[in-house]
């Protein structure tokens, strides 16, 4: 990305012509990118909070004033009964650096003892799924979509979520290339497709199965990569055989016969054909099976031998940076806890005045079934969480430190986190850009830099090129960057210097493995130093200009084959061999669930916004216009709503309001939100995850957003306060 400054002012951001693979353009939102660097609410002096929780009111306050203050709080419960792990950082993704996402922050909260934090709120049950099959992340080339014949998104919108990988596609589809969609929503890229595929909510895996029957049947798998290539290969096609005819295949995923015999014969016989997988299919309770039995797909065709041919879930794992150098996760004691942070809402109850959670990683799960409380004075009693020693007891959350992260907004099961959030004895601190709907309710809250103002070393999920980040402007106002504030602390807190009195630069080198033995250094990245980066501009991995990865196999799986049978999934409990597993809220798996909320709610990312960043920036907010739900003409005829109404999204969980877009771009009984609002932009104060869950995919323990049972019904015009949680507004003192 390129800047334009007039000055110390940025003007413009534009996409670099000269990098090879993004080809000089950015996606719709980060085009508007400065527009959030200098928007007129960015927080820029830290704050502290004077007015009750959640009322978003502050008085300013000085670093010192604050980092003394954290420091202060963080030793005195280290110090208390129920020691450091009383303390639970939380971030993800706001800022996607390795510097400012995951170094001396990692370092500073191991050294700290505090909890762990698994992170695990977007992609993690595929990616579990995806290396049970092909043994990492490892997928075919982005570049070799050029030269794929035929092109499948499956759960993906490519063209809004990855649209430099939808140009490659385009491009590829003036050349021939058949495009098909797979997904029960007509998103963008559906509707840019030649052919829409919309099977039922959760039915993915039962769909590659079904392919995988016809495809065996009738003799288009091919047989040479199967017998060197592949474990397992003769139960796979036994269970394909037997229990996943093009019959039950179709009353499983609501698509016809003949739509799915025609899917696995072009899908057979058109070489190269290349899969893109992406993270919206597997946010159900068999999510984790689902991208798995996908994975499987190009060895039974032999779709792996060709450039172009394959499948592609993600780049992010290609890159052999050294992470544990940067995070140093040997800092933290032997058996401390790990928390999930799609069960936050769990973990932040988990005291005996609130209740007992299950967002602790050896508890057992919690059903979203469980009752729940309709107010903050008495949530239901959960499951036991497990203590690190083994023993059922209270272990609670005194302090939550947020970064990179809005879960008042992006977390699972909103009323019960709020609820958790408005804890007195909860110390609180956010560091960020804005007072997001998280901030409003900090104790402290900290003023961050944006991308543009602070140093940072850039990997991808799309492309193989790495990058260093320079900062072009000087940190607004009072704002700092990550880094700098746990500095800070560490030193607050008398931590060895030098662990933490280390700068960027030397952090960057250590990612780079330049402060390692040369013979350590992983191929991949030899060669790319810092310097390097520095004079020559962004650089590939040191992979083979048209990477085939598995065309002769050298899977990284134990068995070094693509391993439909996974004697690891049997040692976790899991069925060895790809299987359908519906997802916990249908009519297949809870009828009587499913009689009362008949609606599954999707929730997935709005084109105008990533999750909830991008939000408040006015242009494209006004560009998504207000939080809608998309309801097919039937549903909605049934529930007397008409296009453009105000309806009430529901179920036991919660609710909250959008407003109808009545029309075919979803099938029947399926709702979508584009999402994430933050609560304060919606009319009652709440977004859908005001209905989602806190429960856990089938592997890699990863949200299941989109397992997701709902009712609408149209809000009465007069009468009553309206649907879904009374919410803060808009206002609040803003410093």
């Amino acid at each position: 990305m390129l800047v334009t400054l007039d000055g110390d002012r940025a003007l413009r951001v534009s996409g670099d012509p000269d990098h090879e693979f993004t080809a000089g353009f950015l996606c719709h939102k980060m085009a508007r990118y400065t527009e959030l660097v200098y928007h007129p609410e960015r927080l820029r002096h830290p704050l502290r909070r004077v007015g009750p929780k959640g009322s978003g009111q502050f008085e300013r306050i000085s670093w010192d004033a604050a980092l003394d203050e954290i420091a202060r709080r963080f030793r005195d419960i280290s110090a208390g009964p129920h020691g450091p792990q009383a303390i639970l950082p939380y971030s993800y993704c706001g800022t996607m650096g390795k510097l400012q996402s995951s170094s001396l922050d990692r370092r500073f909260f191991h050294r700290l003892g505090a909890s762990k934090l698994d992170r695990t709120i977007c992609a993690t049950a595929g990616a579990a799924g995806y290396s049970y099959t092909i043994g990492n992340r490892t997928g075919m080339a982005p570049e070799g979509f050029r030269e794929s014949r035929l092109i499948i998104n499956w759960g993906s919108n490519t063209a809004v979520t990855n649209s430099h990988l939808w140009a490659i596609m385009v491009e590829s589809r003036k050349h021939g290339a058949k495009i098909i969609t797979i997904d029960p929503y007509r998103c963008r890229t559906a509707e840019r497709s030649h052919w829409h595929i919309a099977p039922k909510v959760g039915t993915d895996a039962a769909l590659a199965l079904g392919m995988m029957h016809v495809i065996f049947r009738d003799r288009l798998a091919d047989e040479d990569y199967l017998t060197r290539l592949t474990l397992g290969h003769e139960e796979l096609r036994g269970r394909a055989l037997r229990d996943y005819g093009p019959d039950r295949v179709a009353k499983i995923t609501g698509l016809d016969v003949t739509t799915i015999e025609r899917l696995a014969h072009e899908y057979a016989t058109t070489q190269p054909s290349a899969i893109r997988v992406n993270y919206g299919l597997q946010r159900h309770r068999g999510g984790g099976m689902a991208v798995r039995t996908i994975a499987c797909l190009p060895a039974v065709v032999g779709a792996w031998r060709h450039f172009g041919g394959g499948v592609l879930l993600s780049t992010s794992s290609m890159y052999p940076l050294n992470t544990l150098a940067l995070e140093r996760p040997d800092l933290s004691p032997p058996d401390t806890r790990t928390i999930n942070m799609s069960q936050l809402a769990d973990a932040l109850l988990t005291s005996p005045r609130w209740g007992e959670g299950s967002g602790v990683r050896g508890g057992p799960s919690v059903s979203s079934r469980n009752a729940r409380a309709s107010s903050c004075e008495a949530p239901a009693p959960l499951t036991p969480a497990l203590s690190p020693g083994g023993e059922k007891e209270t272990l609670p959350i005194k302090a939550l430190f947020v970064y990179n992260s809005n879960p008042a907004a992006i977390a699972p099961d909103h009323a019960r986190v709020r609820c958790g959030l408005l804890r007195d004895d909860l110390f609180v601190v956010v560091h960020d850009l804005f007072q997001t709907d998280t901030a409003d309710y900090a104790d402290i809250v900290l003023p961050a830099t944006s991308q543009l103002e602070h140093f940072d070393l850039h990997t991808s999920y799309g492309h193989h090129w790495i990058q260093v980040n320079q900062p072009a402007i000087a940190p607004l106002a009072e704002s700092r960057c990550n880094t700098w504030v746990f500095r800070q602390l560490a030193a607050r807190l008398e931590f060895e210097p030098d662990l933490f009195q280390v700068s960027d630069v030397v952090l960057a080198r250590e990612a780079l493995w330049e402060t390692s033995p040369p013979d350590s250094v992983p191929a991949a990245v030899r060669g790319i130093t810092l310097d390097r980066l520095i004079a020559d501009g962004p650089q590939r991995l040191r992979l083979p200009e048209r990477f085939t990865p598995f065309g002769e196999g050298n899977f990284p799986t134990p068995s070094g084959k693509c391993e439909f049978l996974c004697k690891r999934l049997s040692a976790a409990g899991l069925d060895p061999l790809p299987t359908y597993i519906p997802p916990a809220e249908s009519s297949d798996a809870d009828p009587e669930l499913a009689s009362r909320f008949p609606l599954q709610l999707l929730s997935p990312p709005s084109p105008h916004f990533l999750n909830s960043t991008f939000v408040n920036v006015d242009s494209l907010r006004n560009a998504a216009k207000h939080p809608e739900l998309e309801i097919h003409p039937t549903d909605a005829a049934a529930r007397g709503i008409r296009h453009g109404d105000t309806v009430r999204v529901f179920n036991s969980r919660g609710h909250f309001t959008a407003v109808a877009v009545v029309g075919d771009t979803v099938r029947r009984d399926v709702v979508v939100a584009p999402s994430i609002w933050w609560n304060k932009f919606t009319d009652g104060g709440a977004n859908a995850n005001a209905t989602t869950s806190s429960r856990l995919t089938d592997m890699g323990g990863g949200a299941t957003f989109f397992d997701n049972l709902v009712e609408v019904s149209p809000l009465a015009s007069e009468g009553g306060e309206g649907p879904g949680v009374r919410g803060e507004g808009r206002g609040g003192e803003r410093l």
